[in-house]
């Protein structure tokens, strides 16, 4: 399919490029092909009109960078990257999967760094680039992992909301995680640094808001708080149910983004009675106090009335309101001290020398090692859930024998890539 010096540069690489490299390519760019396209560690994958460039730039220090050339309108394409990008390594395999990823497997990684995505045409990449107005793929390390649904608890300040969910953690503590917002306020006394907040200076904050790394943010009392995704994931990788601890406009940010939760209002019995306990608090100055109400009135009137919330509490007896929060969430009668099942959230070791094909949603890898029982791997992609800018949850991988039975069939049908 290649021709001429480059084909022969881009074949002595082999096992580096197990991409869709196509001859149309090289016809269409010919002698103005950059040459950074025939470095080290680069795969290529067509999608449409486009091609995806991965790996290998001397310009890109942070991760592994991309690439877009559009033979359509004959130019390169730097696109905007979302999520979190994988570090370099010393070469991958990828393969386009359902025409809108690039399922990249990278080599002499461990385990839980070896299976990530390119999303190039997703609904979440299609959304960004219509904001955005530029080119826009976004990252998501795959996982074997499901994860169940997070929940979202929102309610006004001094309504009781943290001193339920400290109860649903201390109950359930195999159960349910807590998802550490971000904020630039100071640490309030005996407050730590990742426990209760993410303590950040406000232009860092303020960047990597930008860069897409949290589910919401939002401006409230004169200070930035917000949900990073890794804070997210971080709890579901431990294979524990997420709590989000967020106000009103922060669960509509949520409920806009593609994160699937339960979302959870909880109310006051009555205005006076929220003002009594924000008093007893003895935290915040009167402006602050004043300044909390009157957001509070404007909270109690969206989160009874926009449809946002699943479910709406009124704590009017925190042991009653606890119970009811308890039976929405299934988990009346437990005892609390369910295990984690830590293998379900561990990934098959692969050998550092691979490469991909996918036929029918199996993926089948093939590994270059003198062990026959670590040849070939068949990764089942038909149950992936998630995705950017978070994790692509549900992989199922498994070694087979290449000589068995079991690659009759479907299996039979996959081509070896060439070398």
């Amino acid at each position: 399919k290649l021709r001429g010096n480059r084909a022969k540069q881009l074949e002595s690489k082999g096992d580096f490029f197990m991409g869709e490299i196509q001859a149309d390519f090289v016809d269409g760019v010919g002698d103005s092909l950059p040459s950074e396209v025939v470095k080290d560690f680069q795969t290529i994958t067509t999608v449409g009109d486009k091609m995806y460039v991965i790996g290998g730039f001397d310009d890109e220090t942070d991760g592994i960078a991309v690439r877009i050339f559009d033979k359509s309108k004959g130019k390169w394409d730097v696109p905007a990257t979302l999520g979190t990008k994988p570090a370099q390594c010393k070469g991958h395999s990828a393969v386009l999967l359902n025409n809108d990823r690039i399922l990249v497997l990278k080599k002499d990684s461990t385990p839980d760094d070896c299976t990530w995505f390119l999303e190039v045409d997703t609904p979440y990449v299609r959304e960004k680039k219509e904001k955005m107005e530029t080119e826009v793929v976004a990252w998501s390390k795959g996982v074997k992992a499901h994860a169940p649904k997070p929940i979202v608890i929102s309610g006004p300040s001094g309504v009781g909301k943290g001193t339920l969910i400290s109860k649903l953690m201390k109950e359930f503590p195999s159960t349910f995680g807590f998802s550490v917002s971000h904020t630039t306020r100071a640490p309030r006394e005996k407050e730590i640094d990742g426990v209760h907040y993410h303590f950040a200076e406000r232009t860092s904050m303020e960047k990597e808001i930008r860069d897409w790394k949290f589910l919401e943010s939002a401006s409230v009392h004169g200070n930035l708080y917000g949900t990073s995704i890794e804070a997210v994931e971080v709890v579901s990788d431990a294979g524990k149910r997420c709590v989000l601890d967020i106000d009103v406009q922060g669960a509509r940010s949520v409920r806009a983004c593609s994160l699937d939760a339960i979302y959870i209002f909880i109310c006051p019995p009555s205005f006076e009675e929220l003002e009594k306990r924000l008093r007893a608090r003895g935290t915040e100055t009167e402006e602050q106090v004043q300044k909390r109400l009157r957001n509070a009135k404007t909270e109690l009137e969206e989160g009874k009335s926009s449809g946002l919330f699943d479910h709406i509490l009124v704590n009017c007896d925190l042991e009653k309101c606890y119970q009811t929060l308890k039976k929405l969430l299934g988990l009346d009668g437990c005892t609390g001290t369910t295990p984690v099942d830590e293998s379900s959230v561990k990934n098959v070791e692969l050998p550092s020398g691979h490469s991909i094909s996918e036929v029918n949603q199996k993926v089948l890898i093939h590994c270059v090692t003198t062990d026959p029982g670590k040849k070939l791997f068949v990764l089942d992609v038909s149950s992936l859930k998630g995705g950017a800018p978070g994790r692509t949850r549900g992989l199922n991988m498994y070694a087979i024998d290449p000589f068995a039975n079991c690659l009759n069939g479907g299996l039979k049908e996959m081509q070896m890539p060439s070398y």
